[in-house]
């Protein structure tokens, strides 16, 4: 049975907020959580970038569900040695109820560290090598390492969890999904696309958890709050690579001027209908994902619990 969960927005509250919603996600009947993980938000407008890390650990002492970052880059801004511990920190603090989410990430977070920005195949070779440093990592051992991309002299993690956190790999092309089934122990896509996780189960994934997300903006007028999503979220859809390309949220400000309220109303279910709520949401379970997270976009949080808790989530369960 698809799990469904809420996804905590970074890069639109501040870390007091995240925590509270946390809480109340849980309160409402979700069932796992999600975390973005970026230094700058996509728009000045969405107004917050909080250290995920930070957050994490205090989400980890109000609520007992399971949390996971979607998704950590661990490439460029953060060393993958440093990514390793503060995920097995995470595991330890939650309880083992902790999953590292990663991918390869976007200029407008990794080029803060003034570094050369990869093309897209180097990153996706660097991906695979961070993952493997922070597998051995986990096990508690001394680990030295001279590879292609890394370099770790004599590292070793002391605090760790039971079992090391199971690594999730973001993708969005075929290429992607068949290197997340040869080293991932579970796949992320923004998209409930049935093709993808075919890719990912083929590659090497099968019997492992596909995880999805959306974005919706629940509020009584269905206007209003594509208004909100289109303000707050239409840095979502600017198409192609630009997303991975551009380094400052006043470029995606710029491009997002293209944007249109029809196409945000097109891809974000808005306003107060459960069964437009609902049905995007059915669609990531009958595209094959085991979780589905969803976020409310704009201020409406406690409403959109109550929203969801007494007419969304029933009708997703049978209720």
């Amino acid at each position: 049975m698809t799990r469904f969960g809420y996804f905590l927005s970074t890069e639109e509250h501040a870390p007091g907020e995240l925590v509270r919603q946390a809480r109340t996600a849980e309160r409402a009947g979700f069932e796992a959580l999600w975390i973005s993980d970026h230094f700058h938000p996509w728009l000045d407008e969405q107004g917050q970038a909080s250290f995920v890390w930070s957050v994490i650990g205090a989400v980890s002492q109000v609520t007992s569900l399971p949390i996971g970052t979607a998704v950590t880059c661990p490439l460029v801004r953060t060393h993958p040695a440093v990514v390793a511990q503060a995920a097995a920190t995470s595991a330890v603090l939650t309880g083992g109820r902790f999953t590292l989410g990663v991918g390869t990430g976007e200029f407008l977070n990794e080029h803060i560290v003034d570094a050369r920005w990869p093309v897209a195949a180097e990153r996706l070779d660097m991906l695979e090598e961070a993952v493997d440093l922070m597998r051995r990592l986990f096990t508690g051992r001394q680990v030295t390492h001279r590879g292609e991309h890394y370099r770790v002299d004599t590292a070793r993690l002391y605090t760790l969890p039971d079992d090391p956190p199971p690594i999730f790999m973001s993708g969005f092309g075929g290429k992607a999904a068949r290197l997340a089934g040869r080293i991932a122990d579970g796949f992320i896509c923004m998209m409930p696309d049935e093709e993808l996780v075919r890719e990912y189960r083929h590659g090497g994934g099968e019997g492992n958890p596909v995880q999805g997300g959306l974005k919706v903006c629940w509020g009584p007028d269905e206007g209003e709050a594509r208004r909100t999503a289109l303000r707050l979220w239409s840095s979502d859809h600017v198409p192609g690579e630009a997303k991975q390309q551009l380094p400052l949220p006043r470029h995606f400000r710029q491009l997002s001027r293209l944007v249109t309220e029809d196409m945000v109303a097109a891809r974000v279910p808005c306003g107060p209908d459960p069964r437009v709520h609902a049905a995007a949401l059915r669609a990531y379970a009958d595209a094959g994902y085991d979780d589905v997270f969803v976020t409310q976009i704009g201020p409406r949080q406690d409403g959109f619990f109550d929203f969801y808790a007494g007419e969304v989530l029933p009708r997703l369960r049978g209720g």
